[in-house]
């Protein structure tokens, strides 16, 4: 038993380490500094904006705008906490037309990092300037400037060791930083807004002429084609606009929805929720639709005092917005025209947004089989083959005898016992996924026309920083310049090639939630994406040799064979009691 420690005694925190407390509720992470400081300057009134990074942010930020600027005279009181001008009283609250107000930013940023601001007013002749130490405010001094604002921050978290730990790689906040510009930039469309990262710029959005232009440049050009325009209201003090994806538009994570607020790029599980509902008989659960949405509300009905950093909002009546925006959604989907150009061509894609196979002209992506080029004899419910040898069972599995397919999709089997349904896709992509674990059967296939793709700036970066294990994925891919990339190389397992989507999905994946210090998850991650584009597809019409040989192999994986890499699950068994019971036989 250990000893119980002497009690200590409230005391009063010291303001230094108060306001570092504070700072860690507003200041996560790069990501969090940029947000901030473009919403200042979106604030002043700024109609351009570039943000300019070093190692990811890390080592340095710094955000220039045209703003109105702040007075010398206010410098000293810009960095104070709880000091705005965007919030006179308390009544104020009530009803919040700006992007900031708290008070905080500023304070909360200069309190973990060496802080500077320049900036000068339209009245003024000269510019003033204020550096502000982990907390410790200077004296402000004339300096020359253009009109508004120029804000720099280095060495984020120098003096709060315990939370610098925790931040990932440069490339990763870099791509975190990246994220944060999009959202802004859609929820803002009418700003011109450049990033720059070690001298380079990653990205580069003028001022757009709609929601549609907006969207395509942070989602890709094919969004053009592939859209439908969202209108409802105005209506109970609720206006929605946007653009979403036709459901030929479809995507593997929620990213692709983006949602604003009277302005405000904010994140709303209700909100994002009624739009994936709007999808519900279009989409697979496994998939989620490509939307970007603005919604114009009451401010008096708009609580953005949730979360510190204002990224969550409440709205009161969510339940009845949420319901105005499923039906809204859903509505556009169904008047909006469902018929994709065929003009879009298979060997030079105009964009990385995807599309699914059906919407491409030609309609046989790599190692799949139209009902087109199918025989009609073979286009049946139940395909009729020669059963294919017992698949001898283990202490986990049954042994199968195969009878069949039906829609080109499920296997059909016979245990003792039970009737066995195997999904061809989940089976086959296991397979294939431990073999690309186990470093076996996996080469690369050269491709005899290069594909040009052209990457969103999000895929670009994603590219850059996980060249390496992309390249050890199989993929060949080089620039070819501005936003157009050759892909020259794509992996190959069995002598089925992986279709160029995979990259694509493998760059999102990366994006996502790419963590470079776990090199274990990681490759984890590249073999699952590569063995989903690689493995027998739905539709393909396999032969029985081929399937006793992919349930073999599964059969050997052990508990691994019970779901695919994405969890999904592989074989199902339905017990000869349970038929009994359908059909109401005797002494079920």
């Amino acid at each position: 038993m250990t000893a119980r420690s002497e009690r200590a005694p409230i005391r009063r925190l010291s303001p230094e380490v108060v306001h570092r407390i504070a700072a860690g509720e507003v200041v996560e992470r790069p990501a969090s500094v940029v947000k901030e400081l473009v919403e200042n300057a979106l604030d002043a009134g700024a109609t351009e904006v570039t943000v300019e990074l070093q190692g990811g942010g890390l080592e340095g930020i710094e955000v220039r705008d045209d703003g109105d600027g702040i007075p010398s005279e206010e410098l000293t009181l810009a960095v104070e906490r709880y000091a705005t001008s965007k919030l006179g009283d308390a009544d104020g609250l009530e009803s919040i037309g700006t992007l900031g107000f708290r008070g905080e930013a500023l304070a909360a940023i200069a309190a973990v990092s060496h802080l500077s601001i320049a900036s000068r007013v339209r009245a003024a002749d000269a510019g003033a300037t204020i550096s502000v130490d982990g907390g410790a405010v200077g004296v402000p001094a004339s300096t020359g400037r253009a009109v508004g604002t120029t804000v720099r921050v280095r060495d984020l978290f120098y003096n709060v060791p315990a939370r610098r730990k925790f931040l990932r790689g440069a490339a990763a906040e870099q791509l975190a930083v990246g994220d944060v510009i999009d959202r802004l930039y859609l929820a803002r469309p009418d700003l011109l807004l450049t990033v720059t990262a070690d001298g380079r710029v990653v990205r580069q959005y003028p001022r757009a002429t709609g929601a549609i232009d907006a969207a395509a440049r942070v989602l890709g050009s094919e969004l053009l084609d592939h859209a439908v325009e969202v209108a409802d209201g105005p209506a109970d003090g609720v206006t929605i606009a946007g653009v979403v994806g036709r459901p030929s538009l479809h995507r593997g994570t929620s990213h692709g929805v983006y949602l604003a607020v009277n302005g405000r790029a904010v994140e709303s599980k209700p909100l994002a929720q009624a739009i994936r509902l709007a999808y519900r008989d279009y989409l697979p659960p496994s998939r989620f639709p490509v939307a970007v949405v603005h919604l114009s509300i009451d401010p008096t009905r708009v609580d953005v005092n949730v979360h510190p950093t204002k990224r969550e909002i409440r709205i009161a009546r969510e339940r009845d917005v949420a319901e105005r925006l499923r039906v809204a959604v859903r509505r556009a989907i169904r008047e909006g025209s469902h018929t994709v150009d065929r003009d879009v061509p298979v060997r030079e894609p105009s964009s990385d947004v995807e599309v699914s196979d059906d919407a491409v002209d030609g309609g046989v992506p790599a190692g799949a089989i139209s009902l087109a080029a199918i025989p009609a004899s073979r286009q049946r419910t139940l395909v009729d083959r020669e059963p294919a040898p017992a698949i001898a069972g283990t202490s986990r599995h049954p042994s199968i005898r195969l009878l069949g397919s039906v829609f080109d999709l499920y296997w059909l089997g016979e245990s003792e016992g039970a009737l066995v349904l195997v999904d061809q896709h989940a089976a086959s992509e296991r397979v294939v996924f431990e073999a690309l674990r186990s470093g076996s059967g996996l080469v690369r296939q050269e491709l005899m026309d290069p594909l040009t793709l052209r990457l969103t700036a999000r895929r670009a970066e994603a590219l850059a920083a996980h060249a390496a294990p992309v390249d050890a994925a199989g993929f060949t891919v080089e620039p070819f310049g501005g936003d157009a990339w050759r892909l020259r190389a794509v992996p190959s397992y069995r002598g089925r090639r992986a279709r160029p989507q995979a990259l694509l999905e493998l760059l999102d994946e990366l994006a996502d939630g790419a963590r470079p210090t776990l090199p274990d998850g990681m490759e984890e991650r590249v073999a699952a994406s590569i063995a989903c584009h690689s493995a027998v597809r739905a539709g393909d019409v396999i032969e029985a040799a081929e399937m006793g040989r992919i349930l073999g192999a599964l059969f050997g994986l052990g508990d691994a064979a019970f779901a695919c890499p994405h969890g999904r699950p592989v074989v199902v068994q339905v017990p000869r009691s349970r038929l009994d019971r359908w059909f109401l036989r005797p002494g079920a």
